[in-house]
């Protein structure tokens, strides 16, 4: 089933199933007001919204028109948002902008950080950005929201717990990193608030798409209306969404609601070597940080920018019919 919050003028919107095609939703709030809500006692509701979501196909139950900006993100807050490092290609390229070294526990322990949860944009919202030194990027993800994750959870059970799916805008301020990376003690300003795509879906939405805890389907990153990025989210793949679930959860229980990122999808090129942008034949990028970083490599400098007000980002992805899955992250980059 396909699940999303509308904006009802509360903070955590109005909980609404939404029809597989994306057109219709029938309000759910009879059954849970929110999204949390439903979530808190998920063996309890999900069946409830199961039997929704088929009278919705069916049209059997009044439905209304899904407009795609009358969504906020599923979750408009969040107990708990971690973001890991499933694609270490992503990882590679970015440090090399740094001058700093991959150290080889990474392909075996996953980098996570935890980022802000008091609120996410809408999947329509305007970036804010106050200064364009700072190097505003979007980085495009794939996430999941869990029930109740057990302390110590293993990868195998780990996947049990992956309740919902989505996609991430992860922005990400470039020019910061650096500095507060410098002070030992991780992101905070550096990482404003993300967004993420309107609708959630149930693992079994995805069909044989969804393997291994991992999406095998291209995330479709356009940048001012051009194609930018067609990473396959399948590939290079070094841990599945269920390996970071179980990574945080290795000394702490995970409450109902948390949403566990994937980190920027990310490709090797065809010969193993950085990929290729669209324009010449390869899948692109998904954030910025990853051209800069090859076009440094090719050309001894990056000549792309980071994103500036006027700027405008699309994220999305589509089943193999081409029909979108999740709807769309679509937002304009604004002067604070």
């Amino acid at each position: 089933m396909k699940l999303a919050s509308i904006k009802d003028g509360t903070r955590d919107g109005k909980l609404v199933v939404v029809s597989k095609d994306l057109t219709r939703y029938c309000a759910a709030d009879n059954i849970a007001p929110t999204l949390q809500a439903a979530l808190d006692d998920w063996d309890t509701i999900a069946p409830k919204l199961e039997l929704l979501a088929t009278d919705v196909e069916h049209q059997a139950v009044p439905c209304e028109r899904f407009h795609e900006h009358d969504a906020l993100s599923p979750l408009p807050r969040a107990y708990q948002w971690a973001d890991g490092s499933a694609y270490i290609n992503h990882v590679e390229l970015v440090r090399k902008a740094r001058d700093a070294e991959v150290p080889e526990s990474f392909y075996h322990d996953p980098l996570m950080y935890q980022g802000g949860s008091d609120r996410f944009l809408a999947p329509r919202d305007p970036i804010p950005l106050g200064d364009t030194a700072w190097g505003c990027d979007m980085e495009g993800e794939v996430a999941v929201i869990t029930d109740d994750v057990p302390q110590g959870v293993s990868k195998e059970r780990a996947a049990d717990h992956i309740k919902l799916v989505m996609l991430v805008n992860d922005v990400s301020l470039r020019g910061l990193i650096p500095g507060e990376l410098g002070k030992g003690f991780g992101f905070f300003q550096s990482k404003p608030a993300s967004a993420f795509s309107p609708v959630a879906v149930t693992p079994d939405e995805l069909g044989d798409a969804w393997k291994d805890s991992v999406i095998h389907l291209p995330l479709i990153v356009d940048y001012n209306g051009e194609p930018f990025g067609r990473a396959e989210a399948g590939e290079d793949a070094t841990f599945s969404l269920a390996e970071l679930v179980a990574h945080a959860a290795k000394t702490r229980e995970l409450g109902a609601g948390t949403i566990i990122g994937s980190g920027t999808v990310s490709n090797k090129g065809a010969d193993g070597g950085p990929g290729k942008p669209v324009s010449e034949g390869g899948r692109g990028y998904s954030c910025i940080a990853e051209i800069r970083m090859i076009e440094t490599i090719y050309d001894g400098e990056a000549r792309t920018r980071f994103m500036a007000p006027g700027d405008k980002v699309r994220i999305e992805m589509k089943d193999k019919t081409g029909h979108s899955i999740f709807g769309a992250i679509e937002q304009d980059v604004v002067a604070a």
